[in-house]
């Protein structure tokens, strides 16, 4: 594992950004996995900014993310597809058909999990995945307590989370909410995994998970395990390494 430590939140953004870009650079057809969240959305402007003054080609890359909200609608302004084909998608014309995302309502979400993880594998698997860390330690939607063996499903929300996304919607605390989310074992074959934070608090967060022993309780500290795995925080989610 190796960490990285940006000076600043500025410098941070820049080099998130970087990772992204340099990776379509180098193969041109790569497979992108993508986190939606506050961590991210400076790091998809900068991509875009450098695209629209120096393009790159983008027409084979193929764009996912690694979760989901379930029954939802993909226009609520909060659905991971919402916030990447804005952030990102658009504004670097990467074409429809190569943004791999799996429905946000369906009568067979079971089903839907094999599709998307096939629609991934069909595509030659993920080249990179940029991946947030939840407060808890979850990883996609896993929250603590997933196996670590676990493939493509439909989780319960970080509650935190759950509760934001229901006073935005105006959603009925007995309606079903949840995430589609790839799961752990998934998100471990990615070929190069690039975890992300900034802030003072994800600064305990990242401690455990990357000092801390390898335990289902922190999804993430499953990260020490990876061959390809690179941690880039800011200096403040750093101050306890």
């Amino acid at each position: 594992m190796k960490i990285t430590i940006a000076k600043n939140e500025k410098e941070f953004d820049q080099m998130a950004a970087w990772r992204i870009i340099t990776q379509m650079l180098v193969k041109p057809e790569a497979v992108i996995g993508l986190s939606t969240g506050q961590t991210t959305m400076n790091m998809h402007r900068i991509v875009s900014e450098i695209y629209q003054t120096n393009p790159f080609p983008t027409s084979l890359v193929k764009i996912f993310n690694v979760d989901e909200l379930t029954n939802l609608p993909r226009t609520y302004s909060g659905s991971c597809y919402a916030m990447i084909k804005s952030q990102l998608c658009d504004n670097l014309n990467i074409p429809e058909d190569n943004f791999i995302m799996p429905p946000t309502f369906s009568e067979d979400f079971e089903q839907e999990c094999k599709e998307f993880e096939t629609a991934i594998a069909m595509a030659g698997g993920a080249d990179l995945q940029m991946l947030g860390i939840g407060w808890n330690g979850h990883i996609g939607i896993n929250q603590p307590g997933t196996p670590f063996d676990s493939t493509t499903w439909v989780s319960p929300m970080d509650p935190i989370f759950e509760a934001k996304v229901r006073k935005e919607t105006n959603v009925d605390e007995n309606y079903s909410l949840g995430g589609l989310t790839l799961g752990i074992k998934n998100i471990m074959h990615t070929r190069k995994i690039v975890l992300i934070a900034k802030g003072k608090h994800k600064a305990e967060i990242i401690k455990k998970a990357v000092l801390g022993p390898i335990t289902t309780d922190i999804p993430a500290s499953v990260l020490q395990l990876h061959p390809n795995c690179e941690v880039l925080l800011d200096a403040d989610a750093a101050s306890m390494l």
